[in-house]
C-alpha cells in the first residue's frame, strides 16, 4: 500500500464513503485480528474486540488528522481496547488467560484453517499452543510490546511513545522477551 493510496482511502472514509472504510478494513483486519487473538487467546474475545474496534473507528475517524501515522493510531485504539477488556475482567473477578477457551469451551483451533493434511493441521495446532503458552509466561507489558511490534508493525520509537518510556527500555524489553520466548521454545518440535 502506498502512502497516497492510504491518504485517499482515509479521506473517503472520513467523508462517510463505504469504499474507504471497506478498504481500511481489508488492509488491517488480519493484523488486528492476529493481535487480538494473541492478546486474548480466545476467538470469541478477538471477534468481539474486532467489532468494538470498527465501531470505535467509525466514531473517531472524523476527528483523526492524518499525518502518516495511521497504523500507530489504529493499533493504539486496539491496545486500549485490550487493556479495557482486561481491566473489566479483573474488576469482575475473572482471570484472563492467553490459553483460555472460547465461549463454547473449545480452545483456539488452527486446524480449522482448512489444512488438507491432518498431520500438518496437528503440527499447526501444537505450534500455536506452544507459542501461546510461552507468550502467557511473559509479563503483560513485554507481551504487549512484542505483539504490537509484530502485528501492529510499530517501530521501536512508536512503542516508546506509546508506553511512555525511553527507546532503550523498549529495545531491551522486546529483546529480552524474544530471547525468553526462544528459550521456552528451544527444544520444541511439532
Amino acid at each position: 500500500m502506498t502512502s497516497s493510496e492510504l491518504d485517499n482511502f482515509i479521506a473517503l472514509a472520513q467523508q462517510g464513503k463505504p469504499d474507504g472504510l471497506e478498504w481500511i478494513m481489508r488492509q488491517y483486519s488480519s493484523r488486528l485480528y492476529g493481535y487480538f487473538l494473541r492478546s486474548t487467546g480466545c476467538i470469541h474475545e478477538a471477534e468481539d474486540l474486532m467489532s468494538e474496534l470498527w465501531v470505535r473507528l467509525l466514531r473517531t475517524l472524523g476527528n483523526y488528522t492524518h499525518s502518516g501515522r495511521f497504523d500507530q493510531w489504529l493499533f493504539r485504539i486496539a491496545a486500549n481496547l485490550v487493556r479495557d477488556r482486561i481491566r473489566r475482567k479483573v474488576s469482575h473477578g475473572v482471570t484472563m488467560s492467553l490459553d483460555s477457551g472460547t465461549k463454547d469451551g473449545k480452545s483456539f483451533d488452527p486446524a480449522d484453517t482448512g489444512q488438507s493434511e491432518p498431520i500438518e493441521a496437528l503440527k499447526n495446532v501444537e505450534a500455536c499452543q506452544a507459542v501461546q503458552a510461552a507468550l502467557a509466561k511473559l509479563d503483560e507489558k513485554t507481551r504487549e510490546m512484542i505483539l504490537l511490534r509484530h502485528f501492529g508493525e510499530m517501530s521501536f520509537a512508536e512503542l516508546a511513545k506509546e508506553f511512555d518510556c525511553p527507546i532503550g527500555t523498549v529495545l531491551a524489553r522486546v529483546h529480552r522477551g524474544l530471547q525468553k520466548l526462544r528459550q521456552m521454545l528451544e527444544g520444541y518440535e511439532p
